[in-house]
């Protein structure tokens, strides 16, 4: 069964908080900042990884270097999933920063 647009928001708020989370306990040296659905992780080296939400389309949209990727609800693993490449949003998530930045952080809790 589809998110409906109140759990689509409460999802996507929890989500977003628990990749801060995640940023915020390792030794990786980043400046986040959440506005408006909007969160833009500066790495050490100046690049952005930009995570959105797209409530029109219930997905979440995450900017990299290596392109753009959409992020869609799972209601049977209960993760988000991005259907283009089959990964995780935490796998997704580990291989972006790990290309960007170097350094190997663990999102599998996503």
């Amino acid at each position: 069964m589809p998110l409906s647009e109140r759990e689509f928001h409460q999802q996507v708020d929890e989500l977003l908080q628990q990749v801060e989370d995640c940023f915020d306990a390792s030794d990786l040296d980043t400046d986040l900042e959440n506005s408006g659905g909007l969160l833009t992780i500066r790495l050490p080296n100046a690049s952005q990884v930009i995570l959105s939400r797209q409530p029109a389309l219930k997905e979440l949209w995450i900017a990299a270097r290596s392109g753009g990727f959409h992020c869609q609800y799972d209601p049977a693993q209960q993760r988000w999933v991005c259907p283009a490449t089959g990964e995780t949003l935490g796998a997704l998530l580990e291989r972006v920063t790990r290309e960007q930045s170097g350094e190997s952080l663990d999102f599998q809790s996503l």
